[in-house]
């Protein structure tokens, strides 16, 4: 193996700047898995990284790379690692960085856990944003049973898993998407849905928990907590980012209802948490679309227009 095929893109843009070309295939370091793709997901993240929104972060030596988890088997294993074999089958994340869009990715066991025995891996690809679920729900927020969340964005990658997840926690989980989605959150257990186009917050509450995904309005989410309620927020507004972060930063350390706000980075452990909660049935994968790698741009394009059921996957193999 000399190269592979891979994601790149030599400019900042629409989805239209991604195309397919030849890299070479990772070298393995010390204590190191190659990892053969065989499907990943579009996250938020890769959008902005590709449309330059984050350029502080990505840079401009073109080519950039893009994608960010990824489901496969491993492929090869360097002799320092134990405990993992050619051939398992494996999902994980590359971390803060990118370049999962590929057919190899080379990456530590620690980024990594067996995948679950009970779905494919095109289904696999698109779970791994339910570790930012996890921790949201069960390290930051410490949801508890008979408590009352809310989810902005239910239906989305994190969302529709984290409706899963409160209700396998024994949480009443309300909903709030788009209208065209409300029985499809329903169907993932959600007590009650609404459409966010129609029901704002004032309409709503009052919550033990809310589960942010939007990245806007944080003040009037932030309003519907109950005593001793958290607001846990995964996103901010890109449009508005210095408001943003700076009302984020000053809800961590002030007031009765503070606002928790992270950017997931899981390990092994959480991986393993993940897949155990799909192998007991308490959340299930949900893929919107299966784009083959040379139309990733067509994926980008479906995240872009909105309304997303679950993810869009991109298969490799």
């Amino acid at each position: 193996m000399d190269d592979m095929r891979a994601v790149l893109y030599d400019s900042y843009g629409p989805p239209e700047v991604l195309h397919e070309g030849r890299v070479p295939v990772p070298e393995l370091r010390q204590g190191e898995v190659l990892v053969r793709v065989h499907a990943l997901s579009v996250n938020g993240g890769e959008l902005y990284g590709r449309s330059g929104r984050a350029r502080l972060v990505t840079g401009s030596r073109f080519p950039l790379r893009t994608g960010m988890d990824f489901a496969g088997e491993i492929a090869r294993v360097d002799s320092a690692v134990k405990g993992l074999r050619e051939g398992d089958r494996v999902w994980g994340l590359l971390g803060r960085t990118f370049g999962s869009a590929a057919e190899y990715v080379a990456v530590r066991p620690r980024q990594l856990s067996y995948a679950p025995a009970n779905i494919s891996l095109v289904e696999a690809a698109s779970l791994p944003a339910g570790t930012t679920a996890i921790t949201a729900l069960e390290t930051k927020a410490r949801l508890k049973a008979g408590e009352r969340l809310l989810v902005r964005g239910a239906s989305g990658g994190i969302g529709s898993v984290a409706v899963q997840l409160g209700k396998a926690l024994g949480a009443h989980v309300t909903a709030l998407a788009g209208g065209k989605n409300l029985d499809f959150v329903r169907e993932l257990g959600a007590d009650e849905a609404f459409d966010y186009r129609t029901t704002g917050p004032e309409d709503l509450g009052p919550f033990d928990v809310v589960l942010d995904t939007a990245g806007t309005e944080h003040r009037a989410f932030r309003r519907l907590l109950a005593p001793g309620g958290r607001m846990v927020s995964i996103a901010f507004d890109i449009d508005h980012l210095a408001a943003s972060l700076s009302y984020l930063l000053a809800s961590t350390a002030h007031g009765p209802r503070r606002v928790r706000f992270f950017s997931g980075n899981p390990k092994h452990d959480l991986f393993a948490k993940l897949t155990a909660y799909v192998e007991s049935g308490a959340i299930r994968p949900v893929v919107d679309t299966v784009h083959p790698l040379s139309d990733i741009a067509g994926a980008h394009r479906a995240l872009e227009a909105g309304g997303v059921r679950g993810k869009h996957v991109v298969r490799v193999v």
